[in-house]
């Protein structure tokens, strides 16, 4: 790899004058569309008890969008809050609980601090602003295909009272696509923990979001944990953000009899309840599971050519340079294309002076900080495909000249 040849490529790509933004894994909007139908009448604003969705109350949600929820995570209705827009906001205010109130039947963990949260890494970059927003120290956990260093993680929850909580995403982990395996799950359902009120979160977001005709199933954490004997460990989170509309959508929250009432007590003071006309307008819309998996193929549709032109733009232009390599998901929004240590900022920085904008390098590790520097967020879903057939050859050739400077 020659620095002249590959400097002459970069200059010649730069004049292509392109504008992407290539930051977050935002729907296209030709993805929103197949929801519009959202927006149509709803022939009334009456829920199926005769509830008036315009008016304050159900502090938990509507019963169909509860139902239709548990239906989709597998859990019983009368385990489920649906309530927000965003499952992020939910999470948020579950720790913020924790740390005033406590868990059921436990001190706040402000009066425990410090505290800490286990995080696998590359992972979320909004898991880890919540944590470090709060002021609770994060401690790396090296992920690989088959979900986080269990290992590391036993020993790490065994030994330390401190650690409160871990994230988990365990369907098409963002941003590698790692799946928790059965082993994973059950091992964190069943490990000891110093802290008597440690907990999963666990961020079910990319549940129907499959890239492959393969449909890929995780077993169900709630009941697994209710099997080790530790019912209340975990906490589920999801959403319709990447189903509906990313903005307006729907949230869900499911978690054992214990869990729920808890959430149930502080969140009557937060809320006089959610937007209810907005999950009357889902549960029209969506009615069912067969229904919600049929929007999700509609999805998969447009979204597997973008990741297929990424993966092809990467094997064309990156498959014989050293130490690079890159995941090959089968669902979610994202791939990790991996660098040589110390490759990744730059490589960033020259894809942006092309006009290619991408997630902070460092940003999928707590505080931003990427140890290697070598791990960079790639999001096919907003552009075009012919945009996203660009960008990746232009990434490409930004990691080449970073890595022959």
């Amino acid at each position: 790899m020659n620095h002249a040849d590959v400097k002459a490529e970069y200059d010649s790509f730069k004049k292509l004058g392109l504008k992407l933004d290539m930051s977050r894994g935002k729907p296209a909007p030709e993805q929103l569309d197949l929801s519009n139908a959202l927006l149509g009448d709803l022939g009334g604003f009456k829920a199926a008890d005769g509830t008036d969705t315009r008016n304050y109350g159900g502090a938990v949600g509507l019963a169909e969008a509860r139902t239709l929820f548990a239906s989709l995570l597998d859990v019983p209705a009368a385990q489920v809050v649906v309530d927000s827009s965003a499952s992020l906001s939910l999470m948020h205010d579950v720790i913020v609980y924790g740390m005033l109130h406590g868990m059921p039947g436990h001190a706040p963990w402000v009066a425990q601090q410090p505290i800490s949260f286990l995080c696998p890494v590359p992972g979320y970059d909004r898991h880890f602003s919540i944590c470090e927003s709060l002021g609770i120290k994060m401690i790396n956990v090296p992920m690989n295909a088959r979900g986080p260093d269990m290992d590391l993680v036993e020993k790490l929850v065994a030994a330390d009272a401190s650690i409160k909580g871990m994230w988990c995403v365990p369907k098409y982990s963002n941003p590698s696509g790692a799946v928790y395996s059965d082993e994973t799950v059950r091992r964190l359902s069943a490990m000891t923990t110093a802290a008597p009120d440690f907990r999963l979160l666990w961020d079910d977001a990319y549940r129907f979001h499959h890239l492959g005709e393969e449909k890929i199933a995780v077993p169900n954490i709630l009941d697994a944990c209710e099997q080790a004997g530790h019912p209340d460990r975990a906490i589920v989170f999801a959403s319709t953000s990447k189903i509906t509309f990313a903005g307006s959508g729907m949230a869900a929250l499911a978690a054992s009899p214990a869990n729920f009432h808890w959430w149930q007590r502080h969140v009557s003071v937060r809320s006089i309840g959610p937007d209810k006309v907005n999950q009357l307008r889902h549960v029209h819309f969506l009615k069912d599971k067969a229904h919600v998996e049929a929007l999700m193929e509609a999805h998969r549709q447009l979204l597997k050519p973008k990741f297929d032109a990424v993966l092809a733009q990467f094997a064309e232009h990156l498959r014989n340079v050293k130490g690079v390599n890159w995941t090959h998901p089968k669902g979610g929004y994202f791939i990790d294309l991996v660098t040589p240590h110390g490759a990744a900022k730059r490589t960033v920085a020259l894809a942006r002076e092309a006009g290619i904008t991408l997630t902070p390098a460092g940003a999928a590790f707590p505080y931003g900080n990427d140890p290697d520097d070598s791990h960079i967020r790639i999001a096919p879903s907003f552009p075009s495909l012919t945009e996203i057939t660009q960008a990746a050859k232009g990434i490409s050739i930004s990691l080449k000249l970073a890595i022959s400077s």
